[in-house]
């Protein structure tokens, strides 16, 4: 992974040769979303082994769903979309922040429809909410960890 500025990364090279920082920067583009979650599952296999596999999934897919979400409403060609992480034995944190200020909204219920679940997922899963910054928000979520510790319990 090659160093972008002090604590930040790219998505341009996933291969770490150093612990994993709690901030990536990814480019507006499809392709980031799948970099975030290769990226998420290092930073979270590193400095919370203790993860649990039910909590290591339900991070895995919250987090594509917020990149997903920032890329397609959030950035315009040749933005950037910066991704910050931070996990106890309690939670773990996920921010996405975007140059749009729109916030996310939820789109009408259809069958039909292939796109529009990504905040019914996110609402089944974490907490999450929006917040605002100079140029534009980020939309954070908060997946909390089982009861028992940060792994989950036996039959979850």
């Amino acid at each position: 992974m090659k160093e972008a500025s002090a604590g930040q990364y790219t998505s341009n090279d996933l291969q770490l040769s150093a612990p994993p920082p709690p901030r990536l920067v990814l480019d507006g583009i499809s392709g980031s979303v799948r970099a975030a979650r290769t990226y998420v599952h290092q930073f979270m296999s590193y400095h919370r082994p203790d993860t649990g596999p039910d909590h290591m999934d339900d991070v895995l897919l919250v987090v594509p769903e917020l990149v997903t979400n920032a890329v397609r409403y959030g950035t315009e060609p040749g933005d950037f979309v910066l991704l910050t992480l931070d996990a106890d034995g309690e939670r773990t944190r996920m921010e996405v922040h975007d140059t749009a200020r729109r916030p996310p909204r939820r789109k009408p219920e259809s069958a039909s429809r292939e796109r529009g679940r990504g905040l019914l997922i996110m609402d089944a899963l974490a907490t999450w909410g929006l917040g605002e910054r100079p140029m534009g928000k980020f939309v954070w979520a908060e997946v909390k960890a089982a009861s028992t510790g940060f792994g989950a319990p036996p039959g979850r």
